[in-house]
């Protein structure tokens, strides 16, 4: 008993530990950006969920920055009761050296933050300074692949008060554009005098090989010149700058490419499974192989579309493809995702094929495939009562009687001059007994026939009608299901329900007729979600766990209501 008492104590000293371990504040680190020039600055953000956390020290990066001003903003938000806070620190960071800087974890409170690295690169040349404003652009690489991303930055450098102004986005014939992400501001020290920058950065995706020349972009602004009391009352004075043209050089799909396969351009590519395929299924149940198609550098519209083989052993139902593009600011990331929902036939070993995407690696320029290795599952015969129809094994062969050969010696055994009469008698008597059977049967048939209909005219709509088509119905069922359209789960299951209870019309109905728990919780959530707009993760899965084995009717039906459902408008009196 002791024993017992201290296993239990060391368990719960155990779980709340974890608990505290769990609830244990967190800090992150984050820069504006990863790359920058000798001259500019950077944002460095850290945050914390710490709400009694102090300033965290920042002396340690004196080694390679200049430090510059500190803001600081809290962010309290209460959801279900619970509250919860954030600290926020900003700090101006200026570059001390070239080449990449790595910042080590900064402690805030109880906790610290990951390691950040850098990279700066060499400071613009001092021949672009000089001017108010001024232009500097950049586009890579310059000989792309035909219809791969190159990535245009934009940096606008101005050294007066802007009261407004716009930059001209870049346009070319037979490109396409693209901006990527949010612009971002801060300052520069270009050839020894101080300038704001704006930065933009854009996708770029050259629709045709061949030379295209991308024209200089425009700056139109008005500044106002803040030792000029009579500028207040102007509408300042204008200023403009204009970039340098770029030329891009594209190449048009290499000769090896297969002609039979989609150009991919891209500058990494991710092909996977989405879905955990289980190793046993029986005959008719539904699974779901969902698979994720990933490109750098590429928009979703330029990737194919995901195609599983077909099975000879299996039915497949391709749902429609999930897509979306997406952008880190500096690459766009195209997105395909598929489900197939495979169903199968027979039982026996089902060999699920594998899926395999060829693309052109524009950071190698190599060719390359990726692919998804084929999967195998044990398929079982179907469940009694799953209405799914098993093979029929082939009929027994009945070998004939065999006939003497040709040649064969007589038989010599000994006759018995009775045998006529005892194999007459034995006939009669097997006659006999067989006219009585049939007569006990059919008497048996006519009483089942005359109760079934007595029965049918008590309660002509609470009989039981099986259809052929339950199945089909399941089938449909358990597919939907696996692939998430619970509208189409719902109108499966009330046509399979109808095909052996012709009296059910809804889920309503279905639900105060069944024999099982899980069934009923099953169909209240479906409602809940389908009419009441409560969330349905998982249940899909739910629905195909409860129904898998099929419809839980009650053993019995009850026959003893009486032909009247309703009590008599004028009952006799005695």
């Amino acid at each position: 008993m002791k024993s017992r008492v201290m296993r239990l104590l060391v368990c719960m000293a155990l779980f709340g530990w974890m608990s505290i371990a769990f609830a244990a504040d967190t800090a992150r680190a984050w820069l504006d950006r990863d790359s920058m020039r000798l001259g500019e600055t950077v944002t460095l953000n850290v945050e914390t969920t710490d709400a009694n956390a102090v300033a965290p020290d920042f002396s340690a990066l004196t080694k390679d920055f200049d430090v510059g001003g500190t803001q600081s903003s809290q962010q309290v938000s209460i959801v279900n009761g619970a509250r919860s806070a954030k600290m926020l620190w900003a700090v101006a960071l200026q570059p001390r050296h070239e080449g990449r800087i790595t910042i080590a974890p900064i402690a805030v409170g109880s906790a610290s933050t990951a390691v950040l690295t850098l990279e700066v690169g060499a400071a613009a040349p001092p021949a672009q300074a000089g001017g108010e404003v001024f232009f500097e652009v950049d586009a890579q690489p310059r000989n792309p692949w035909v219809q791969q991303q190159v990535r245009y930055t934009v940096k606008l450098y101005y050294a007066v008060d802007l009261t407004g102004g716009n930059i001209d986005p870049p346009k070319a014939d037979g490109l396409s554009v693209q901006h990527l992400g949010q612009d971002k501001q801060y300052v520069a020290n270009v050839g020894g005098k101080r300038y704001q920058v704006v930065e933009q950065h854009y996708a770029l995706t050259p629709e045709r090989s061949g030379t295209i020349e991308l024209p200089a972009l425009q700056f139109r602004g008005a500044t106002l010149d803040l030792r000029d009391p009579s500028s207040f009352f102007s509408r300042g004075r204008q200023i403009s700058a204009r970039s340098q043209p770029i030329t891009l050089e594209v190449q048009p799909q290499p000769a090896i490419w297969p002609t039979d396969q989609p150009w991919l351009p891209a500058a990494s590519l991710i092909l996977q499974d989405e879905s955990e395929l289980p190793t046993q299924v029986h005959v008719g149940d539904a699974v779901t192989r969902t698979i994720r198609l990933q490109a750098q550098g590429l928009s979703y519209a330029q990737l194919p579309e995901l195609q599983l083989p077909a099975i000879a052993a299996a039915d497949v139902y391709p749902d429609k493809s999930d897509t979306r593009t997406r952008d880190d600011g500096d690459w766009l990331y195209g997105e395909r995702v598929r489900k197939f929902a495979i169903v199968p036939r027979h039982a026996g070993n089902l060999t699920v094929p594998g899926v395999r995407v060829t693309w052109w690696n524009t950071q190698t320029a190599r060719l390359e495939t990726t692919q998804l290795p084929e999967r195998s599952i044990e398929v079982l015969p179907a469940l009694a009562g799953s209405g799914v129809a098993a093979p029929v094994p082939p009929s027994s062969a009945v070998s004939p009687p065999s006939t003497p050969t040709q040649g064969a010696a007589p038989s010599m055994a000994p006759t018995n001059p009775y045998a006529p009469l005892l194999a007459d008698s034995q006939a009669r008597f097997w006659r006999i007994a067989a006219a009585l059977l049939l007569a006990a049967w059919l008497a048996t048939a006519f009483g089942w026939w005359l109760h079934w209909r007595r029965a049918a005219q008590r309660v002509p709509d609470r009989h039981v009608q099986v259809d052929g088509t339950a199945g089909t119905h399941r089938a449909a069922f358990l597919r939907a299901c696996s692939l998430g359209e619970l509208a189409a789960a719902e109108r499966a299951l009330v046509a399979w329900s109808r095909s052996e209870r012709s009296q059910v019309r809804n889920l309503g109905e279905l639900a105060r007729q069944l024999a099982d728990a899980p069934q009923r919780d099953a169909l209240a959530r479906l409602q809940r979600v389908r009419y009441a707009g409560a969330a349905g993760d998982g249940l899909g899965e739910q629905l195909q766990a409860a129904f898998r084995q099929g419809i839980a009717w009650p053993a019995a039906a009850s026959r003893s209501a009486s032909a009247e459902p309703l009590p008599a408008l004028y009952p006799e009196r005695d």
